[in-house]
């Protein structure tokens, strides 16, 4: 059986121990220049001259973020927000099962289109639903939190 061709690509499985290591190396000096603007050099591989880019704090904490995944050892996604997802996609992004979001989508707690029978739901939406939601869990915590505290 052959693997498709993402499969080699880091997108397609999980990190090896070696590329953990090498996101935590670039991670650690990443880290060392967040203060401002960080300036990376790298090998061009056409020329195979080193080049300088500089990278402004937005890339630094994407990229922060993405090698702390891999770092850890978790299988990453990028997703546009402009993307299309299935409902599939969508309900593993949220951690909930596809028939659960089915259900948010029939109750219009996220915007979607139809394509054909299919569902389909922009990333954009899916992400900005995930945020309110978070953002509820977290006041609904801490609510529970005060409450606790006041009977102690």
């Amino acid at each position: 059986m052959t693997m498709p061709a993402y499969a080699h690509e880091l997108g397609g499985r999980l990190p090896s121990e070696g590329e953990k290591a090498a996101a935590n190396q670039l991670r650690t000096l990443l880290a060392a220049q967040a203060a401002g603007d960080a300036k990376l050099r790298v090998m061009d591989e056409e020329t195979r001259q080193p080049i300088e880019v500089t990278l402004t704090p937005g890339l630094s904490s994407l990229l922060m973020e993405l090698l702390r995944h891999v770092g850890r050892g978790d299988a990453v996604t990028l997703v546009p927000v402009s993307q299309m997802l299935t409902t599939q996609q969508a309900a593993d992004i949220l951690n909930v099962s596809r028939p659960f979001l089915i259900a948010l989508l029939e109750k219009g707690e996220i915007p979607f289109t139809t394509v054909g029978r299919h569902r389909r739901i922009k990333a954009e939406n899916l992400f900005d639903y995930k945020r309110q939601r978070d953002e509820k869990r977290g006041d609904a915590l801490s609510a529970l939190a005060a409450d606790d505290a006041e009977y102690l």
